[in-house]
């Protein structure tokens, strides 16, 4: 994709990574600042559009506006080489950010857990099939140190579970009743915020709230846990050792919606 301008000062080296702050990755001092913040807004407005025609949406999910909104990442490969383009080309673009969701394991229980997910995934039409993609998803799963199957998917698209059955394997999905895609392997020592907490039906009545029907909900959480020495309930692990603590790595992402 071209545009009017110079992408060198706009977008720096051929891998560029734009947060919420949408700061130029190639400027080079306080020289019209205004001009290039401007012209990076263009290029991920029209990356945006240019993504949801090729996905059929109705309107963009990916915009300068939703990126200072939301603390996502784009990771935007150009074209660094300029062949045929003097002022350079865009090849594609890749957003992730992490959310709280509640998913669904082989299981049935529900568990929320707050995944890196993959939120638009654009290659220019011209361009695909030649590695490009590969290529931008590779280096975001480096910059990220995460492994595919830890991903959580939004909407992927028919081309989008291809490439990932293609390139890494990704066949085993795990139902959802959301719009989010996961695979086999993504609780695989994954710590989780919170198993589901309500009790059983018919006892999870919403309590204060005239007119609560019971809602059916799974037992696992109740057989995992185990009351203490304190009388408080702990959790309890499948195979009876002592649950140790887990902590999340610190990842250069931000965490979505907060």
């Amino acid at each position: 994709m071209e545009f009017p301008f110079d992408l060198a000062p706009v977008l720096g080296d051929r891998f560029c990574v734009v947060d919420q702050h949408l700061r130029p990755a190639g400027r080079r001092g306080p020289t019209h600042r205004g001009d290039l913040e401007q012209q990076l807004r263009t290029v991920i407005d029209e990356l945006g559009k240019a993504s949801a025609k090729a996905q059929g949406l109705p309107a963009p999910v990916t915009s300068a506006a939703r990126m200072e909104a939301n603390r996502h990442v784009l990771y935007i490969l150009r074209d660094a080489d300029g062949r045929g383009t003097p002022k350079g080309a865009v090849i594609g673009f890749l957003k992730v950010g992490y959310k709280k969701l509640f998913l669904l394991d082989r299981n049935g229980a529900h568990n929320e857990a707050e995944p890196l997910c993959v939120l638009d995934f654009y290659i220019h039409d011209s361009l695909q099939r030649h590695g490009y993609g590969r290529e931008l998803f590779q280096h975001m799963l480096q910059s990220e140190r995460v492994d595919p199957w830890r991903l959580a998917v939004d909407r992927p698209s028919e081309k989008l579970l291809a490439f990932l059955r293609k390139h890494y394997g990704l066949t085993d999905a795990i139902p959802q009743v959301n719009n989010f895609v996961i695979f086999e392997g993504f609780f695989s020592n994954r710590p989780v915020l919170r198993e589901e907490a309500e009790p059983p039906w018919p006892f999870n009545l919403t309590s204060g709230r005239a007119g609560g029907s019971p809602v059916r909900g799974s037992l696992r959480p109740f057989l995992l846990r185990r009351e203490g020495p304190d009388g408080h309930t702990e959790p309890r692990p499948p195979d009876g050792r002592t649950a140790a603590p887990q902590h999340r790595r610190a990842s250069s992402l931000g965490r979505a919606g907060r």
